[in-house]
């Protein structure tokens, strides 16, 4: 009898919530610049669905929830019915594949600037301390931002309503279909719900990472508050929790995942106790019930260098209660391991599934990886370094 070949614990399936995913490999939310006047294109359909597999979980780049979220040139948004609209084939396509997709909602808070804004206005933060220039990732433009406005204390609760009719544009983000479940009690609003639901995203990705607003509001190296947004660590918290709930009330808990980097100091937003605080969103979390929690790692290391061993996030994931998403430079030996040792539940890549449309086969068999191409990342070509990437078969 022959040997069996070696379980690879990325591609094992995992059951994540009513969701039956068949390997534990996430495209994570990439920002590519490609939504032209802040409307998802029909290329898109063709990138999204160059990285489908059955059963596989892909997470949309950052979707601005409001006309005052955009930082970056051409990024997609969800506050309009023609944003709604534009999304809806690409949903599709990712779904006519057996994709699982979530949609993640964002705003860019102070890591923005006039030109952006409705009416030449300043970007709103939970300051109005300035983000000073920054080298982008090309290492040669340099990002100019506007001194933010500080949010006053009654205007917090609108930008909270923005995340919840974000999230449910998201998941009307599809066709409607036909329902029926005799067993709900009759009245007006059940009966419709019960005959009539939308195939849009299958969830959304709450942005609290990587210094935009809600991550913003969370760091004390930002966030200067003197009301109950600011100063303990519960207070910083009580903005991304308040999305949170407002979510989940308007979705539903089992369609609602985050994103946080208490480690990170991107875009200058930085914790003096990352720990305490990836600890306590861990926690406070489970009181709403949410599918999944995604965290980066702290290490932000370049891909190849294995220098560091990644378990920062072990006590974060010990205390959350639901699946756990590890991103952060992950090669596939780093995510098997991951797995394999109970430090995440599925891991997210980002630049190898960029470049490579069929990474979960590539892992499967030990292919070669196509090189990314960092300089194509952030273009606005509908082509290159977006779907021309080349497929296995191709390079056989």
């Amino acid at each position: 009898m022959s040997a069996q070949p070696p379980t690879i614990p990325l591609l094992t399936p995992y059951k994540m919530g009513k969701f039956n995913l068949s390997h534990r490999i996430v495209l994570a939310p990439l920002t590519r610049q490609r939504s032209y006047n802040n409307i998802p294109q029909p290329h898109a359909i063709l990138y999204y669905s160059q990285r489908t597999s059955q059963g596989g979980l892909l997470i949309a780049e950052a979707s601005g929830v409001s006309d005052t979220a955009q930082g970056y040139p051409d990024m997609p948004g969800l506050w309009t019915r023609e944003q709604v609209e534009a999304w809806k084939p690409i949903v599709d396509a990712v779904h006519a594949k057996g994709g699982v997709f979530f949609c993640q909602i964002w705003h860019a808070g102070r890591v923005s600037n006039s030109g952006f804004q409705p009416n030449g206005q300043a970007p709103i933060s939970c300051t109005d301390k300035p983000l000073p220039p920054q080298l982008l990732t090309n290492g040669v433009d340099i990002a100019q931002y506007t001194p933010p406005r500080r949010l006053k204390t009654d205007e917090i609760p609108q930008i909270v309503n923005d995340f919840r009719l974000a999230a449910r544009n998201a998941i009307e983000a599809g066709n409607l279909s036909f329902k029926l479940n005799i067993n709900q009690n009759f009245n007006i609003l059940a009966t419709w719900k019960m005959l009539f639901r939308y195939i849009g995203f299958d969830g959304v990705e709450i942005h609290g990472a990587h210094g935009y607003l809600i991550d913003q509001f969370m760091k004390d190296q930002v966030n200067d508050r003197t009301d109950e947004y600011g100063g303990s660590l519960e207070n910083r918290c009580r903005f991304a929790l308040e999305i949170v709930e407002a979510v989940v009330n308007e979705i539903g808990a089992e369609k609602v995942g985050i994103r946080l980097s208490p480690f990170a100091d991107y875009m200058e937003s930085a914790d003096s106790d990352p720990k305490a605080l990836g600890l306590y969103m861990s926690k406070s979390l489970n009181k709403y019930g949410i599918l999944y929690c995604h965290m980066v790692e702290p290490r932000m290391k370049t891909a190849g260098d294995n220098s560091e061993t990644p378990d920062s996030l072990l006590p974060m994931r010990e205390a959350f209660k639901g699946t756990f998403i590890a991103a952060g430079g992950f090669d596939r030996e780093d995510g098997n391991n991951a797995v394999a040792e109970g430090r995440a539940d599925l891991v997210a890549y980002g630049r190898f599934f960029l470049a490579n449309p069929d990474l979960p086969k590539r892992f499967e068999l030990n292919a070669p990886l196509n090189k990314y191409n960092r300089e194509t990342f952030y273009t606005s070509d509908p082509v290159i370094g977006y779907t021309d990437y080349p497929f296995l078969e191709t390079t056989a």
